[in-house]
């Protein structure tokens, strides 16, 4: 890669792996969702996600390119990941909700400043259809962004206390059963 036309080639490829991956990853938040709040929340997500898709595409076309097949948003696998750790932890749905939430956030600020950068150089590049088209896009993950944050502040975990080492007395826990203490 030697030009800014080449990195802006990568970079839009790069958003549009990350973006097709996130429909799939809205849909698996959705179902995981105990909360209808977050689950229409996800949903909605989602399907603003597969136009977002279209307009990477449209962005492309406006160019005169190709996204690069090979291409793989690490950013967002890595983000993946994280779910599926913290899902083999075996987690209450509350705490399922809250996660997703909060991963959600940081997705959202992730795709943020990924749409910045591509703005900035598809400006220079004075590709100006795919600015309008990765603009709109941009304000829609801010607009997210901001409804994420506010359905953060909603969402609780029912467990908020702190659990000691030999405590008396047995606590309840989650929907998924015993209590969950380190031996030592």
């Amino acid at each position: 890669m030697q030009t800014a036309h080449e990195f802006f080639i990568h970079e839009m490829s790069d958003m549009l792996d990350a973006e097709t991956k996130l429909v799939e990853i809205l849909g698996t938040q959705a179902e995981e969702s105990q909360n209808p709040q977050a689950q229409k929340a996800f949903q909605q997500h989602q399907k603003q996600t597969e136009k977002q898709v279209e307009r990477i595409r449209q962005a492309f076309e406006s160019i005169g390119e190709e996204p690069k097949n090979e291409a793989e948003c690490a950013g967002i696998k890595g983000l993946k990941e994280e779910h599926d750790t913290f899902q083999e932890e075996d987690p209450s749905p509350d705490l399922i909700d809250v996660f997703n939430v909060g991963a959600a956030v940081k997705v959202e600020r992730y795709e943020i400043s990924a749409y910045e950068s591509l703005i900035q150089l598809a400006r220079q590049m004075k590709h100006t259809k795919a600015v309008k088209l990765l603009t709109q896009s941009l304000k829609e993950e801010q607009q997210t962004l901001r409804k994420m944050e506010q359905l953060s502040k909603k969402i609780k975990p029912e467990q908020i206390g702190h659990e000691v080492e030999g405590e008396t007395g047995g606590s309840r826990r989650g929907s998924r059963g015993g209590s969950r203490r380190r031996a030592a």
